[in-house]
């Protein structure tokens, strides 16, 4: 099964495919904000497969990574981990 794991947008850059650096606890990834058009540096968006699916409100991205680390459900976020 396949989670989408909450980050915040550090940046967001125009053009033919809207993309954007995202942070996961610490590590940072490329991601296509093509689907959240909306979201803006500051924002926190679910993550899954390298697309932003939504906005989420930052308390509950931050109290749903925490229980992924719990977990180890993050592990994939850090796996090629970029910083």
């Amino acid at each position: 099964m396949c989670l989408g794991i909450p980050g915040e947008v550090l940046s967001a850059v125009d053009g033919p495919l809207r993309m954007g650096r995202v942070a996961f606890g610490g590590v940072t990834k490329d991601v296509c904000l093509a689907y959240v058009p909306e979201a803006t540096p500051g924002d926190f968006v679910v993550v899954h497969a390298g697309f932003a699916i939504s906005r989420v409100d930052p308390e509950g991205a931050r109290r749903v990574f925490a229980y992924l680390e719990e977990i180890g459900g993050t592990d994939e976020v850090r796996e090629g981990e970029s910083r």
